[in-house]
Order: structure tokens, then C-alpha cells, then sequence
């Protein structure tokens, strides 16, 4: 078993730039080498770079804009760099009035909870259907690709009367976490790319690891796990990002603002809240994803690009 578990640490840090190291483009080396084309192509790349960078970042600069200002300029000039002053306090004042520190906790709790029972049902489901294939595992990968094409608002009536009385438990799961936690971890989607990159780990492992008497929990958890980073970096960077700006469900089982995260409080005190408090809280609730993006980008860009890489 030691021999098995040097191997898979060893097929753990293999590279992707193992592969061919060969730049291809679809301007050819000739055609670079004229002037006319060097500077079409660095005129083309500026003007697509200027253009992305409007449509990326020019809503979230006109939202911190927003949110520094005071509420009458943003009404009358919405365009306006400031014209009464920057207002840091907003974002105190709205992290104390309309409780914004609460929302915060609650969206992190829960993408927490969902990022758990999503990686436990995607890695058990792709373990059972790529690894272990028992008999039914095409019946089960069938039924499970379905489901995919069965859209969400189709399935919300009965399941939010599952979740008022849970089948066998008669458990009531409204205005608890679990009523999140529980439906958004049996991700369809997730569970198939698990089980597409376990189809892709080398078998010889697997087999030689039964040999020395590995059992199905030890493959799983010294071999298998080891192996999956990139695809544990996916699938935590999909869950995580859909389970913050989940907005219809959490507001139809979590009625109670104290439960409430960050997508439905905001909506909730949309009404009453001062205009320059709502959009120091929306600028609040976008700018933590982003700056957690910024600093995990490269973890997040490595592991999606390995994610579909063979190994061994």
C-alpha cells in the first residue's frame, strides 16, 4: 500500500505544462514578422482589452462610486464623481442600520453548508459511478444526466412541500438551514463532472491498491482524494458562487430575517432603506467574492484547467 500511495503523490504534482510546450495561434510566424499585421494585432488586443474592462469593471466602479455617495447625488447625478465628498461612513452606517453584518454571517454560513454536503454528494456520487460501478451505475449515471434537463422553477412547488413535511421524518425544515443546505447539495451537474474526471484517474492505481488490500473507504480516501484537487477547486468555486447569489429559494424557506442572507436582505429592506445604505450593502455583499476571487485566482485557474487533464 505504500508503493500505491507514493504513486498517486507522485501523479499529484505531475504539471500540465508537461504537455506540448508549442505555441499555436491563428496568425502564422509570417505573417508576424510584417509590420502591417504586428500592428493590427496590438491595436485589435487593446481595443478588446479597453472594451472588457468597461463591461467588467464599469458596473462595480459605478457601484463603489454609489456607495460612497450621498443619496441625492446619486438620484440626481448618477454619473458624478463625488460632488458632496466621499462618504466612508456609509458603509459603517450600513453594516449597523440595516444590519448587513447579519446578512453577511448568514450567506456565509450557509455557502459553508452548502459547500460541505456539495462536495460530500458529488465526490460519494462520482466514487460510486466512475469508480466502484456496480451494475446499475449506467441506470443511475442516466437517471442523474436527466435531471438536467428538467428545470428548476418545474421541480420548486414539490419541493418546497418536501420540505414541509420530509417523507418518513415528518421533520418540518422550513426556517432552518437545512432546508438550503439539504436540495442545493444534490447538484446534478456536479456529481457528472466528479464522475467524468474520476473516469480519467488511472485504473492501475485502483487495482493494484485491491491487491495490497486497500478497502473501498481506504481507495477512496488515500487514493482517489489526493488525486482530485483540481476537480474539489471546481466544484467548491461552483457551489460556493451559486449558493451566495442564490436569491428565490432561500427567500421562500428562510422567512425569518434573522436567517436571511445577503441576496435576500437586501431585497427585503430595498423598500425602506436609504438609498446610499442599500448601495453601500450591495457593494459590501459583491466586493467579498471578488477580493476572495483575486486572491485565490490562480488556485481556482489551475484547478479548472487540470480539472480535464488525464493523469498517469
Amino acid at each position: 500500500m505504500t508503493s500505491v500511495t507514493t504513486t498517486v503523490r507522485a501523479l499529484g504534482r505531475r504539471s500540465p505544462s508537461d504537455a506540448d510546450p508549442e505555441e499555436r495561434s491563428n496568425v502564422s510566424s509570417l505573417d508576424r514578422s510584417r509590420r502591417s499585421v504586428r500592428v493590427t494585432t496590438r491595436v485589435l488586443a487593446v481595443v478588446l482589452i479597453a472594451a472588457l474592462c468597461v463591461v467588467a469593471l464599469g458596473p462595480l466602479l459605478w457601484l463603489f462610486k454609489s456607495a460612497l455617495s450621498t443619496s441625492q447625488d446619486i438620484l440626481r447625478e448618477p454619473f458624478a464623481w463625488w460632488p458632496s465628498g466621499i462618504q466612508w461612513h456609509n458603509l459603517a452606517d450600513a453594516w449597523n442600520q440595516i444590519h448587513v453584518g447579519q446578512y453577511l454571517l448568514n450567506t456565509v454560513w450557509m455557502a459553508a453548508g452548502c459547500w460541505f454536503f456539495g462536495l460530500l454528494v458529488a465526490l460519494t456520487g462520482g466514487y460510486g459511478i466512475a469508480v466502484l460501478r456496480p451494475r446499475y451505475a449506467k441506470a443511475v449515471n442516466a437517471g442523474v444526466l436527466a435531471t438536467l434537463f428538467i428545470p428548476g422553477v418545474v421541480s420548486l412547488i414539490s419541493l418546497y412541500v418536501t420540505v414541509l413535511d420530509v417523507p418518513l421524518l415528518h421533520v418540518n425544515l422550513v426556517n432552518t438551514f437545512w432546508a438550503v443546505w439539504l436540495p442545493t447539495s444534490a447538484s446534478a451537474f456536479n456529481v457528472l463532472l466528479v464522475a467524468r474526471f474520476f473516469d480519467r484517474l488511472p485504473r492501475d492505481v485502483f487495482e493494484a491498491a485491491r491487491i495490497d488490500g486497500a478497502g473501498v473507504f481506504r481507495v477512496f480516501w488515500s487514493i482517489v482524494l489526493p488525486l482530485s484537487r483540481p476537480v474539489l477547486g471546481v466544484v467548491s468555486l461552483l457551489t460556493i458562487v451559486a449558493s451566495w447569489k442564490e436569491f428565490l429559494w432561500p427567500m421562500l424557506v428562510l422567512p425569518s430575517p434573522d436567517l436571511q442572507p445577503l441576496s435576500v436582505g437586501l431585497f427585503r429592506v430595498s423598500e425602506t432603506a436609504p438609498t446610499h445604505l442599500l448601495m453601500a450593502g450591495m457593494f459590501i455583499s459583491v466586493i467579498i467574492p471578488v477580493v476572495l476571487f483575486m486572491v485565490f485566482q490562480r488556485q481556482f485557474l489551475r484547478s479548472a484547467g487540470q480539472a480535464g487533464a488525464v493523469k498517469g
